[in-house]
């Protein structure tokens, strides 16, 4: 890709800072534009951006630069919406498996986040869900991003998750009983689960977690069985709506998938084992499937240096095909699907190796760069702000040599990135330390 040369000065300085056009008007051209939203492709693209949201578009020949902007010409590159990953962990690190993980203080982890951050928007997510943290650490960092004074994807974050004693995402399994050792948002009964909703939101996060099955990778759980009542699950999302925040639900059995479709959650994790039933309960309501069928490669090959418990490793192989089978009916049945990769299960920056499996699973390549962008916005709510290209929406682009839609795996490493109109990465470098 080429880069115009009033930009190039500017991109030799490698300070902490992004370069940033804040008080100027940007103007940005490509060979082509991948409109998610529209699902064609555009030749010359040309858009100005101000104070990070594109305010006009149209095409080279026909859309000149405003009188002072700041012009990035990528030549003949390919330009798409940044990508929103869905399912994430960025608190997380894949390497302290099993008991390593009572090592990690929650001061540790955040500071890991801030790293994890950086590798994130620089593989292109410029907006991520995050969807369980210990403490409430995945907040600070969110607030760090948004403040400046760190690098890192715009984030929606949901705190502690709620759930049931003993249960996955919820509670710490590890420790035997003379440790005492609860999860800080367990909750026993439907108003328990209120006032653990309430305690999240009054620390400041953007959406619920709960797990309604066992997980691969909690001690003493099962994947099949069911986590929460109904009643315990409907008081959560009750409370959540009720407030104006939306529900995650982890879930790979096909019962608690059932049930949380029948609470109302708005999206399902994992969505592991499905039957026909929980499809179209899915499709009826409208519920978006966020299913991470990269991570388990990560897993089956490093887990167990990692510290992965054997018990998990066992789940890890019982669920990673019945997995991706399920992708394939519930994309093939037109359930809504979002982009959900579970990073911090595996390294973080690795994210874009999915949507190669998405593609091998029975997507599109459009319908996998929807899952990540305009579907993803639609999921959060954010459509016409997130995950697309049009005037009025967030200034975040990515960029690769080649064409996606012919080899979807030159997403695993994009050349150019920009969020909110400031340029993290040019050329496949990093300008932001």
């Amino acid at each position: 890709m080429k880069l115009h040369t009033s930009l190039i000065a500017a991109l030799a300085i490698t300070t902490i800072s992004p370069v940033t056009a804040a008080a100027q008007s940007v103007y940005l051209t490509a060979g082509k534009l991948i409109d998610p939203v529209s699902g064609q492709t555009v030749s010359d693209p040309a858009m100005v951006i101000e104070d990070g949201v594109v305010t006009e578009r149209g095409t080279a020949s026909s859309l000149s630069a405003p009188d002072g902007a700041t012009t990035i010409d990528l030549g003949d590159a390919t330009l798409m919406p940044g990508f929103i990953d869905m399912h994430t962990h960025l608190t997380g690190d894949p390497t302290t498996g099993g008991y390593a993980s009572l090592a990690i203080s929650d001061e540790r982890a955040a500071i890991t986040g801030v790293k994890n951050a950086r590798l994130t928007l620089l593989a292109g997510f410029t907006t991520v869900r995050n969807v369980g943290a210990d403490s409430y650490g995945d907040v600070a960092l969110r607030d760090a991003i948004n403040d400046g004074e760190v690098p890192g994807p715009r984030m929606f974050v949901s705190g502690l998750p709620v759930g049931i004693t003993g249960g996955h995402c919820s509670d710490n399994n590890l420790l035997p009983d003379e440790y005492e050792s609860f999860g800080e948002n367990v909750a026993a009964g439907p108003w328990e689960m209120r006032d653990r909703v309430r305690k999240n939101i009054k620390y400041g996060v953007d959406l619920i977690k709960t797990c309604s099955t066992g997980g691969v990778f909690s001690k003493g759980t099962t994947l099949g069985a069911q986590q929460g009542t109904i009643e315990e699950l409907t008081a959560i999302v009750e409370e959540a709506h009720a407030r104006g925040l939306k529900v995650a639900s982890h879930a790979h059995g096909t019962q608690g998938i059932k049930n949380a479709l029948i609470a109302g959650v708005d999206t399902v994790e994992h969505a592991s084992i499905l039957d026909d039933e929980a499809i179209q309960m899915a499709k009826d309501r409208g519920t978006y499937f966020s299913m991470d069928i990269y991570n388990t490669e990560y897993t089956l090959a490093e887990g167990e240096k990692n510290g992965v418990l054997p018990e998990s490793m066992d789940k890890e192989r019982q669920i990673s095909q019945l997995q991706r089978d399920s992708f394939r009916k519930a994309t093939n049945a037109g359930v809504k699907m979002v982009f959900g990769s579970d990073s911090g299960v595996y390294p973080h920056g690795d994210n874009g190796n999915q949507f190669s499996r998405m593609v091998t699973y029975g997507m599109t390549p459009m319908q996998a760069l929807q899952a990540a962008t305009s579907s993803a916005a639609e999921a959060l709510g954010k459509t016409g702000q997130l995950g697309c290209a049009d005037v009025g929406c967030a200034a975040d682009f990515v960029a690769v040599s080649g064409d996606p839609i012919e080899d979807m795996q030159i997403l695993a490493d994009v050349d150019f990135v920009m969020k909110g109109g400031e340029v993290y990465k040019q050329d496949g470098k990093p300008l932001a330390k």
